[in-house]
């Protein structure tokens, strides 16, 4: 006997693809700003700062990093879209007397 696939299984796997996207980005995000970090720190002990390249990388740097928050704010947006996505199909299956 075949049952019908469930309406709330692409929906998962969506969610599923999504949130493993974001952890991955997330995870390159944090190695990126622990490199900047490593990397300013040997600046700053080096030159004691003052140095115009390091203060335009870094500003470049910190532009960048509001960048990837904005994008981390609009995946975790869909993210919650998408959950509430799969809850609602949830409570359409609960209350589906078939």
């Amino acid at each position: 006997m075949s049952f019908p696939a469930r309406p709330d299984a692409k929906a998962f796997r969506e969610l599923e693809q999504l949130v493993r996207n974001v952890g991955e980005e997330l995870a390159t995000f944090r190695k990126r700003a622990l490199t900047a970090e490593s990397r300013l720190k040997a600046i700053a002990t080096k030159g004691g700062g003052g140095d115009e390249a390091a203060e335009e990388r870094v500003a470049q740097l910190e532009a960048e990093n509001a960048r990837l928050r904005a994008r981390l704010d609009t995946a975790a947006e869909r993210a919650r879209r998408m959950l509430d996505r799969v809850r609602f199909l949830r409570q359409q299956q609960v209350g589906d007397p078939r």
